[in-house]
């Protein structure tokens, strides 16, 4: 939950990096700002913002603020055991988690259940100090509801390189997915813009304006009601594969919220979306060096597969 803000920017900071004037504005500190702005809660004018973009007098920004009870962390998540959270790698640099089904990458506004975050610090792990506090070594997210392959920044060298890989787009990110029906090409890209939805706050959607969203896609099986495919990421916009399949009208299959269809959902022993990140290649932050690593698939995702292929 959160409440909406709308304020327009004064002249007296116009030209001011949006981190700091917002700042200014709200009586907040520049990291919480910082952190509100990385997970798309700040507009201007409609459009989302970066924190190094420049204020412009006479704008009206559209910001979405934790409820006064539920404050924006500004701790490390604690160590608490997540049931689940395996450690494929750890280095000095590196730490590589398969993420389980209900767990968040970190703490945030609103999130009482485990994070990946708090599950690498039980594992007596230590994580780079760079970042807001609560999200602390985190340099890409997974939804709660997404299981798979996550890299954490263990020094503050891979943080900073992790970071910029995921910007300039180096990192390969390959998902599987269970998607509704047969897409049509079976093999395809998607190039539409994501931001949040209209009516809905806690979704999103395509929206002309929005931020640059690509998708690729490729068929692996076909079955009567419903297609395996393998997804590649160019953009990491936020619900970007269940968004981009459900504006194709082949939503993930369990992803209610995304105009799945309950009752397949529940054939299949869904009680979330068939959404994977199998595998994540990116350069080591110590030598250059490319790395990869592969997640398999969690039982409840391998259940709803052979349910599919016994009925081929």
């Amino acid at each position: 939950m959160s409440n909406q803000r709308t304020l327009p920017v004064p002249e007296g900071l116009d030209g001011m990096r949006v981190d700091a004037g917002l700042s200014r504005m709200l009586g907040l500190s520049r990291t919480v700002v910082a952190g509100l702005i990385e997970d798309g809660q700040v507009h201007a004018d409609g459009r989302a913002v970066a924190k190094s973009d420049r204020l412009v007098a006479g704008t009206w920004l559209d910001v979405e603020l934790p409820e006064p009870e539920r404050p924006i962390t500004t701790e490390p998540s604690a160590a608490e055991v997540v049931e689940g959270l395996t450690l494929q790698h750890a280095d000095d640099d590196i730490l590589v988690v398969d993420k389980p089904v209900g767990v968040a990458a970190h703490a945030s506004p609103g999130w009482t259940g485990p994070t990946v975050t708090g599950g690498i610090a039980a594992l007596g792990y230590r994580l780079s100090t760079s970042g807001a506090a609560e999200r602390q070594g985190i340099v890409h997210r997974l939804d709660a509801g997404t299981t798979g392959v996550m890299v954490v920044a263990a020094s503050e060298r891979a943080y900073t390189e992790l970071k910029r890989q995921f910007k300039a787009r180096e990192v390969s990110k390959i998902y599987h997915a269970i998607v509704q029906g047969h897409p049509d090409p079976s093999r395809g890209t998607v190039d539409a813009p994501i931001d949040r939805h209209p009516k809905h706050d806690w979704r999103w959607a395509v929206v002309a304006g929005g931020r640059p969203s690509v998708t690729h896609y490729e068929t692996l099986e076909a079955f009567p009601a419903a297609s395996l495919l393998e997804v590649t990421l160019e953009t990491g916009r936020t619900h970007q594969i269940r968004v981009h399949m459900s504006a194709l009208r082949h939503p993930c299959a369990g992803d209610i919220a995304y105009g799945a269809d309950p009752t397949l959902s529940a054939r299949l022993g869904l009680g979330r979306q068939w959404l994977h990140a199998h595998q994540l290649g990116f350069a080591h932050p110590a030598d250059g060096r490319w790395v990869q690593f592969t997640s398999p698939y969690p039982d409840d995702l391998s259940h709803a597969l052979d349910v599919l292929r016994m009925e081929a």
